[in-house]
């Protein structure tokens, strides 16, 4: 019977999690509302009573708590397995979640591995909705792998030594980076584009206005991912490497298999080597490359709740781009670490391992894999042979649990003199944060970059299909190998004639948009602090985060959520962001949260 409840309780809150609703204040009617429904009381006005409210705040933290609540009280009095999840989908439902499809089909997708990791924890309602809606809603005080950390080396870091712009002359190199393509097989030009459903522009919803090369709250139709890689294939010449953060497959969530999810990686792979037959590319694994999403066991799960099926397919699929030295770890934990040439070394990880989607984790979520301790260990061994290291993962460590975003923080804080570039995916926007340094909080050391996404679905009100070049001082002795500007491209898919005649256009360069003379640590810095008195720059930042698409104001509350997300590089921090009242940081968490739910 505990199995049972457990199943529900984890299909409910992860339709919570889940929801693309706007992020509600806490709200005081919560318990009231579910106490007439849960009692009974539904009338035809009672219903749509509840399903409007439910609607505004779907991933209410009072929601969550009260719902799994209910759920634990019909376990007491032993009810079936067909009652909890009948509650759990009607749940889902009345509340409007998903509709009747998509919770139908949370039920089945994610039953097993629900079962098996809710009955190792210990955890409460109040303890489940904390860490899947952060720390806003509660507290997980009894939950101590929380608070562990990776060990440093040398607690003593070398003096942090700002990177010197290259003479002039210098050599400078080029690569591409794309993320989040989330290819859809199933998209059909022509059919409805908006819908009720986490992805919309398939056939079964009807007729619309899906485009040929995507539309917004879509994802990637096949000629979009082909027109971009034969776009950017044409100028390769141009590039020389390219960085891939992951998440290949769409976000029917509800209704992928194992074999989905591996003929999606392969598919994608393959369309790589078409049009970039001469490329070094290094991906990162997605949160979306597994079935159910979310969920990557660590290896320490073996038997039937295993993910060696994941981790094999991403081992065969990126060996056609990886030496043979990175398979061990690709297999061990979906990771790897190897030198693109000689002084710079591309270290890729499994940001998974610290999502408080991958319920995995509700287990032990104590450095899963021993990533961490590697990352720390290739760290210094990369500093004692003088290579500098980009870092690339999808999921930011910001939109993390805290214990690794913390850990991973210190790791990088460490080594601030030796890794170059951090980026990442996940959030679909275009956006980035700042480094300080853990001692004094004012010394900036570092930056990460976040998207933005191929995939046109996200940001509220949809996104132009987007990548980027990045520029770095080139490949020569003296090289820092640090970047020295962005270049960010756009296909605006609003255009009247994209259909016939698509051409992407450069959005903005970072260096000329924000007036820097660089991308260092100490340049964004600089931005923002002129950020803080300069609103119309922030509107800037703030519209370019959506691809130039919609956002077109950003009013008092909007700068200052910004500016706390752009000074921010860990999660549960609050010590960049004075300014804010605690009912505004609560909100700016929750959004935030929300941004990275994709």
């Amino acid at each position: 019977m505990k199995d049972n409840m457990l199943t529900a309780i984890g299909i409910v809150s992860l339709a919570l999690l889940c929801t693309a609703n706007p992020v509600p204040d806490p709200s005081t009617a919560a318990e009231g509302f579910l106490g007439k429904w849960i009692s009974g009381e539904r009338s035809a006005d009672a219903v749509t009573s509840l399903r409007s409210w439910g609607s505004q705040f779907a991933i209410s933290c009072d929601i969550c708590k009260f719902a799994v609540k209910e759920l634990q009280g019909l376990v007491k009095r032993n009810a079936t397995e067909e009652e909890i999840v009948k509650l759990a989908t009607t749940i889902c439902i009345d509340f409007k979640i998903e509709d009747k499809r998509v919770c139908d089909g949370i039920t089945v997708e994610f039953r097993q591995e629900l079962i098996s990791v809710l009955l190792g924890t210990a955890l409460s309602p109040e303890e489940i909705c904390g860490l899947v809606l952060g720390g806003a809603c509660a507290d997980v005080p009894s939950f101590n792998s929380q608070n562990w950390t990776i060990p440093l080396l040398n607690s003593s870091r070398p003096p942090y030594v700002p990177v010197k712009p290259p003479a002039p002359g210098s050599p400078v190199t080029q690569f591409l980076y794309l993320s989040d393509i989330h290819y859809d097989s199933k998209y059909a030009e022509g059919s409805k584009s908006t819908c009720d459903e986490p992805i919309c522009c398939r056939a079964y919803l009807g007729p619309g206005d899906a485009g040929k090369y995507g539309s917004y709250h879509c994802d990637s139709p096949v000629a979009l991912l082909e027109n971009v890689l034969q776009h950017v294939g044409e100028s390769s010449a141009t590039f020389d490497y390219v960085i891939f953060t992951g998440d290949v497959p769409a976000h029917n969530v509800w209704n992928q298999t194992k074999s989905d999810i591996t003929s999606a990686i392969a598919f994608t792979c393959d369309l790589f080597n078409k049009y970039l037959p001469n490329a070094k590319i290094f991906p990162a694994v997605g949160n979306h490359e597994s079935a159910p999403v979310n969920s990557f066991a660590p290896p320490s799960i073996t038997g039937e709740n295993s993910h060696q099926w994941l981790r094999d397919a991403l081992a065969e699929n990126w060996k056609r781009w990886l030496p043979e030295d990175t398979q061990t770890t690709i297999k061990k934990g979906g990771f790897y670490s190897t030198l693109l040439r000689p002084g710079l070394r591309v270290i890729s990880l499994n940001m998974n391992y610290g999502d408080s989607g991958n319920w995995w984790l509700f287990i032990n979520n104590t450095d899963p894999a021993g990533q961490l301790l590697w990352l720390r260990d290739q760290l210094q061994k990369a500093e004692d042979a003088g290579e500098k290291v980009q870092i690339i993962g999808h999921q930011p460590p910001s939109g993390l649990m805290k214990a690794f975003s913390w850990a991973y923080h210190k790791i990088v804080n460490r080594y601030a003199n030796t890794v170059t570039a951090q980026i990442f995916g996940h959030s679909h926007v275009d956006k980035m944060s700042v480094f300080f340094d853990e001692e004094d909080k004012k010394t900036p050391v570092g930056v990460f970059y976040i998207g933005p996404s191929l995939t046109p679905d996200g940001g509220g009100d949809g996104l132009n299909p987007a990548y980027r070049i990045y520029s770095q001082d080139g490949d020569y002795p003296e090289s820092t190998h640090a970047l020295l500007d962005h270049h960010t491209y756009i296909l605006n898919i609003s255009q009247p004639d994209v259909s016939t005649s698509p051409k992407w256009q450069l959005e903005y360069s970072a260096k000329a948009a924000y007036g820097t003379s660089g991308i260092q640590p100490a340049d964004w810095a600089d931005v923002i602090d002129r950020m803080e008195t300069d609103h119309t720059l922030t509107q800037k930042f703030n519209m370019l985060k959506y691809h130039s698409h919609g956002h077109s104001t950003c009013d008092d509350a909007c700068r200052k959520s910004v500016l706390c997300e752009l000074r921010t590089s860990r999660s549960n921090d609050k010590s960049q962001c004075p300014s804010l009242t605690e009912r505004e940081h609560q909100r700016h968490t929750l959004m935030t949260a929300q941004d990275d739910q994709c």
